[in-house]
């Protein structure tokens, strides 16, 4: 129901767009948002947040959707934020369980787990998207893996 989905983030990704980008602008519609919407919205969360590789952006996506289907609007609404946080947990775990890790920086290699709390910015400037680039990054699987886990939640939530 949801397949196609999978692979508008997949060419989203593949024509430039950040990991995050690619991610919430392939459900964007679902949500009553426009694709420039989308892609404002989750602009900021590429490369791991900003390139700092801290979240990985294809995860940080597939937690923006789950902000927009499950996110209260009511400040008082306190399990309304925890069904929140339950679902966002539970696509993290997923995603965690799939690739390894939802840190950017871990999923490039370029920093083991205990080095987490030890955060050195990163140079700001996007990579050139080369088919070298593809090669050496698994940015398009994770793009890929958010979105199939953020089409399988949907397709529980809707039977």
């Amino acid at each position: 129901m949801y397949e196609d989905r999978i692979q508008r983030a997949v060419d989203n990704f593949k024509q430039g767009y950040n990991c995050a980008q690619a991610v919430t602008a392939a459900f964007a519609d679902l949500y009553s948002l426009t694709e420039e919407q989308a892609l404002r919205i989750s602009a900021s969360f590429g490369g791991g947040i900003g390139r700092m590789r801290e979240v990985c952006g294809a995860a940080s996506g597939m937690f923006i959707l789950a902000g927009l289907q499950t996110g209260t609007v009511d400040p008082k609404d306190s399990k309304g934020k925890e069904y929140n946080y339950q679902v966002v947990q539970q696509l993290a775990s997923e995603f965690r369980k799939r690739n390894g890790s939802i840190i950017c920086g871990e999923l490039l290699g370029l920093r083991k787990p205990a080095e987490q709390n030890s955060v050195q910015f990163a140079d700001t400037k996007p990579e050139e998207r080369t088919p070298e680039y593809y090669k050496k990054r698994p940015c398009v699987k994770m793009v890929e893996e958010a979105a199939r886990i953020f089409t399988e939640y949907l397709s529980i939530i809707n039977q």
